[in-house]
Formats: structure tokens, C-alpha cells, sequence
């Protein structure tokens, strides 16, 4: 069934469409300020991964960082979490390995936040595991991020410019009917001459 606001119809196709575009645009948000977070706390050789859609399961990203000991790790995991609950209100649906500090796993299940040692980070090689995913650099994703962001402003105000037009169009013949339209001129009286014979018979 449509959905109907006012006069716009939705169908569920396009409405459906909507949601899942929003909810992409939240999730990149959501990784880029995790990354940033990342790098406020020194985390090295900050990558995002772009997963494949076949192999990726419920996520669409993984963030993966190095630290150079437990402390420094655990204290990446707590500035992600802080930063994505304080910006966005997101908290991670699981956390794995803080007490260790070795390998710490934030689950937002749109993405996986992954924090390692350098050292376990190149025995686990999860960049190698994730042949398919597409690597970017946090400067990488921040470009991309603002090109889509840049495209979809456009994309609305063309939209919007298109609704404009009809309108505009409409109301045209109006305009040039009333310029058209004839004026009736008022013609002032015609005062009648009368003859003014009494007084010519008196200058006789």
C-alpha cells in the first residue's frame, strides 16, 4: 500500500529506498567518527574496510586500528565508545577483549570496531581474511563521505527546482491573459447645442 502525506504518495518501493539510503548515511557518520576517535588516541595504520555485501553479513564496515600496548588499546576502545554514545547516542551491541587489551571487538552491527596490538594485528592478518573488501584511509572515507554528501544536496535541490517549475509554468497564461484583456475606454457626454432663438427674436 502507498503511503500518503498530503498530496505527495510514497509508494514502498521508494519508501523503503529512503530508509536503507538514511540508515547508510548514518553508518558512514557513525565509522567516521569512530575513526576519528581513533586517531585522537594515537591509534596506527587506521584502516576502513568496505565489506562485500555477499560475504559481509549483518555488517557493511570494519575499522581497524594498532595500538603499541593494552593501555593505549583500551583507551581507543573507551574514546569510540564515549565519542559514538555522546555524538550519536549509539552505544555497541557487544564488547569483546577490553580486559585483556590485545584484541578489543566494539560490535555496532552496522560495523565492527576492531583495536589490536600491532603485534596480534599482523598475526591475524584481517585485512588479508577480507580479500573482497574495498581498504580506505579515514582522509579516504572523509572524501567519499562529503562527494555523497555534496551529490545528494544537489540531487534535492534539482528536485526541488523541478516541482518549481510546473507551477511557474502554470501560472504564466494568467499573466498573459491579463495583459491581453482589452480596455474599454469611457467616452466622456456629448452636451447637445440647443438653439437659443428667444434670445436672437429679443435683438431684433
Amino acid at each position: 500500500m502507498p503511503v500518503v502525506d498530503g498530496e505527495t504518495t510514497i509508494e514502498d518501493g521508494e519508501l523503503f529506498y529512503r530508509m536503507t539510503t538514511t540508515q547508510a548515511h548514518q553508518t558512514r557518520l557513525l565509522v567516521q567518527a569512530a575513526a576519528a576517535a581513533c586517531e585522537s588516541k594515537k591509534g596506527e595504520d587506521t584502516r576502513i574496510l568496505e565489506l562485500d555485501p555477499i560475504d559481509a553479513g549483518l555488517s557493511d564496515f570494519f575499522l581497524v586500528t594498532s595500538a603499541t600496548n593494552d593501555r593505549q588499546a583500551i583507551a581507543i576502545a573507551d574514546e569510540v565508545e564515549h565519542r559514538l554514545k555522546k555524538e550519536f547516542g549509539a552505544v555497541p551491541n557487544s564488547v569483546e577483549g577490553r580486559r585483556q587489551g590485545h584484541w578489543i571487538l566494539l560490535d555496532y552491527v552496522d560495523f565492527v570496531v576492531h583495536v589490536f596490538l600491532s603485534e596480534r594485528r599482523a598475526f591475524y592478518d584481517i585485512e588479508r581474511l577480507r580479500k573482497s573488501a574495498r581498504p580506505l584511509t579515514p582522509a579516504e572515507f572523509d572524501a567519499e563521505l562529503k562527494a555523497a554528501l555534496a551529490a545528494k544536496t544537489r540531487a534535492v535541490r534539482t528536485k526541488a527546482s523541478a516541482k518549481a517549475k510546473p507551477v511557474a509554468d502554470a501560472a504564466e497564461p494568467k499573466r498573459a491573459a491579463k495583459k491581453k484583456a482589452p480596455v474599454t475606454k469611457k467616452t466622456p457626454p456629448v452636451k447637445k447645442k440647443t438653439a437659443v432663438k428667444k434670445v436672437a427674436a429679443s435683438a431684433k
